[in-house]
């Protein structure tokens, strides 16, 4: 969770994960510089992924996992679907990571 509240967004992702690609290259299309975990790269990754996973519960794969203004927001699906209700630019603005 302290990672979670370092910045507006934080993305946890998989160096494997294509949906992890897609959701990071969605945010840097909308002009937000999150900040990208890459799992793979931490000693504790492993015990981060099931972390993510528990707290996910059973919505998904524990990867991406997205988090804006320090809270859980869920997955891929999650995300696209607010983006797709133009939900997600507003949640963004009030976190912080969009002046626009």
């Amino acid at each position: 969770m302290k990672l979670a509240s370092e910045r507006a967004v934080v993305v946890f992702t998989l160096s494997s994960c294509c949906m992890c690609h897609t959701v990071t290259q969605l945010m840097a299309d909308l002009g937000v510089n999150a900040l990208v975990h890459e799992l793979h790269s931490d000693p504790r990754g492993k015990e981060m992924e099931h972390a993510l996973l528990k707290m996910l519960g059973s919505r998904g794969p524990a990867v991406p996992a997205v988090f804006i203004g320090g809270k859980l927001i869920g997955g891929t699906n999650r995300v696209m679907s607010l983006h797709l209700g133009d939900q997600l630019v507003p949640m963004l603005k009030n976190a912080g990571a969009l002046w626009l």
